[in-house]
């Protein structure tokens, strides 16, 4: 064979190689993570993956967009922040070419009050402040689980899986539906009226200190949402069966991660996979 044509078949080797995570003495895997649950699930499994000859390399964000965008260019391994609609509409809206390799946990979205009690949250449906993350995915769950309290009714036919925005509220019911980015909706409830509601992500309830057994509705955990918006591991295409990927799902499909999240979050966050 002559030389070149060995040169050639080394570069593609090594392009294969570098693309598949393989056998390259590289063993060290970097995620990004938000702060509470997912980095803290993370650093759960880090004896774990040592014990395999893994090192965990964790990289805290503060938003839902640069660890994405982190992983596109190569910054990253693997991300663990997000849902899969979400993550379906950042490719479309941005280009990227990330999908999901498993889906690990749910984190219920709960409806929270400014000094509401749960009667008043029952009895009083009307002529409120309602604070909603505005990313089409999290505004969907909210005004979903809106619509299910009474609050608010929608267009009909809508689905889980719509991107909905606030354009889809026929009728708020004499309320203000206020869309904010879903990392400030813990502070803007905090710094308002009595009587102010806002549904939050579980991950910024958890960060902020609200506790899911204070909130006065949440979503179901046998409803469509908990499979739809399970929180997953996202990687580049064509790296999901990587030995990196695939070492990194093994961890945190495990029994230490379904005991540390039961023991840690008190139904803030559940497991979706049977260990």
């Amino acid at each position: 064979m002559k030389k070149s044509s060995i040169a050639c078949l080394a570069s593609l080797a090594l392009a294969a190689c570098l693309a598949g995570g393989c056998g390259d003495g590289d063993r060290t895997i970097t995620v990004g993570a938000s702060s509470t649950p997912h980095a803290e699930i993370l650093n759960a499994v880090k004896d774990e993956l040592a014990a395999d000859g893994w090192t965990l390399n964790v990289v805290v964000y503060g938003d839902y967009v640069l660890p994405n965008l982190a992983l596109e260019n190569g910054e990253l391994d693997a991300n663990y922040f997000q849902h899969t609609p979400y993550l379906d509409n950042f490719n479309l809206e941005k280009g990227t070419h990330l999908v999901s390799a498993a889906k690990i946990h749910y984190e219920p979205f709960g409806v929270y009050g400014k000094n509401v009690t749960r009667e008043e949250f029952g009895a009083v449906k009307t002529g409120r402040t309602i604070f909603v993350p505005g990313d089409g995915t999290n505004c969907t769950r909210a005004l979903l689980l809106l619509q299910e309290e009474g609050y608010v009714k929608l267009r009909d036919g809508v689905k889980a899986s719509d991107a909905l925005t606030d354009k889809d509220v026929l009728d708020p019911n004499g309320n203000e539906i206020v869309l904010v980015a879903a990392e400030q909706v813990p502070a803007q409830l905090r710094n308002s009226d009595d009587g102010t509601l806002a549904v939050v992500n579980g991950n910024f309830a958890l960060a902020s200190g609200l506790n899911v057994r204070d909130a006065l509705a949440t979503e179901r955990a046998d409803g469509d949402a908990a499979q739809l918006y399970a929180n997953i591991v996202a990687v580049r295409s064509g790296t999901e069966h990587s030995e990196k990927t695939q070492a990194l799902v093994r961890a945190l499909q495990s029994k230490t991660v379904s005991d540390f999240i039961e023991r840690t979050y008190g139904g803030a966050v559940l497991p979706v996979f049977t260990p």
